[in-house]
């Protein structure tokens, strides 16, 4: 048990992978007891968590602000547009989500560059730039992408051994609905092992070196241009596959699903659950899917109209948006980090507290540790008495 216990401390990567597994259970236990419409609403979930813990790494871990991750998902869905123009396309779902993560990878690469000499409000309005400028694209060229109109996403039908595997562990038929959400939270379950890791190794840490102390971490070493363009294609490589699954969700890729809207709810959910964090993250995207549909239904029993109840929704999560930043800076999940953090001080005996508050803040001996300063006023005035006049 002691050796178990120590490989799950020691490894991160069989932390997160166990972790990985026991969500995939979970995501394959929800999907087979909900109905085709909380799947569909489960696959608009995991797309925006997706978009959202790539858009978490470039804020809450390098200081990056961005506007434009909804560009980056268009270019993403309309990569697995054109991949999958109708039934007889025989590209592979996997090869199609892996060219949208690698055309926005290459577009993250030439916006990372530019990104990493702005700063603060200049790089905010630049990304932002990129979300109005990218959807006038699609019309522009019309003839090529569809236009107003978009392109038509046709999603190939599962294979046999899918559909026996989704039978074997569910025990139901996998329907098409079922299918989408099933490749929506594997996504997300890959993607979120990577980020997490990634968040953990030497990479990570210059990440926050960086948006910490730029002028420090500069001085250790680290190359601030090479640490922001690496983490702005990091995250753009994500916003890539989240653009893909809202592909194959609504099977559709138009200007009007990736307008500036798009990009603030991805921001929103960040700051809902909290910089920084991946579980946040997905806590924020849970919020902005199925908010709304709450509100507008309580709406409706309290009397209201279809419009009026549908109008309410936007003022109640802009409520909940204001009263998350007032009461809780860092988010939901800082929220709930620091409830653990006092339960588990308030568990801890006194003893052990004094005990170790020696070995981990030593008081200073200025005998073996000399540090030359200004002189503190009991030993000014005893100096002053023992210096010769």
């Amino acid at each position: 048990m002691r050796a178990v216990a120590r490989l799950w401390s020691s490894s991160t990567l069989l932390r997160h992978l166990l972790v990985a597994a026991v969500a995939l259970v979970v995501v394959l236990l929800v999907l087979g007891g909900v109905s085709d419409f909380r799947r569909f609403q489960l696959a608009e979930m995991a797309y925006l968590g997706i978009a959202a813990g790539g858009l978490t790494v470039l804020t809450g871990l390098n200081g990056q602000i961005s506007l434009g991750h909804g560009a980056l998902m268009a270019i993403g869905a309309y990569t697995a547009a054109l991949l999958l123009p109708d039934r007889d396309a025989s590209v592979p779902l996997l090869v199609v989500v892996l060219a949208s993560v690698l055309a926005t990878l290459v577009v993250g690469v030439l916006v990372g560059v530019a990104a990493a000499r702005l700063h603060g409000p200049y790089l905010a309005g630049a990304t932002l730039a990129l979300a109005v400028a990218v959807p006038g694209i699609a019309l522009t060229f019309k003839e090529r992408l569809g236009g107003e109109q978009g392109l038509r996403v046709v999603l190939p039908d599962p294979s046999e051994p899918v559909l026996d595997a989704a039978y074997f562990l569910t025990g139901q038929e996998l329907t098409n609905s079922g299918y989408v959400a099933l490749l929506a939270w594997l996504t997300l379950i890959v993607t979120y092992v990577l980020l997490a890791n990634l968040s953990r190794s030497r990479v990570g840490r210059r990440w926050r070196a960086v948006r910490d102390d730029e002028v420090a971490a500069e001085l250790a070493g680290i190359d601030l241009g090479r640490a922001r363009v690496s983490a702005f294609v990091v995250s753009a490589a994500a916003a890539g596959a989240a653009g893909a699954m809202l592909a194959f969700t609504v099977r559709l890729a138009a200007p009007s699903s990736f307008t500036l809207t798009l990009s603030l709810t991805l921001l929103a959910a960040v700051v809902l659950g909290g910089l920084g964090s991946l579980g946040g993250a997905l806590v924020g995207a849970g919020l902005l899917t199925f908010l709304p549909q709450v509100i507008t239904g309580l709406g409706r029993d309290a009397g209201l109209s279809d419009i009026r109840a549908a109008e309410l929704a936007p003022l109640i999560y802009g409520v909940v948006m204001v009263l998350v930043v007032l009461v809780a800076p860092l988010g939901l999940a800082g929220a709930l980090r620091g409830v653990l953090h006092r339960r588990r001080a308030r568990r801890t005996p006194p003893d052990l507290v004094r005990d170790a508050s020696p070995a981990t803040d030593p008081a200073p001996d200025p005998e073996l540790d000399p540090v030359p300063g200004p002189p503190r006023s009991g030993a000014s005035s005893s100096t002053t008495k023992g210096t010769p006049a």
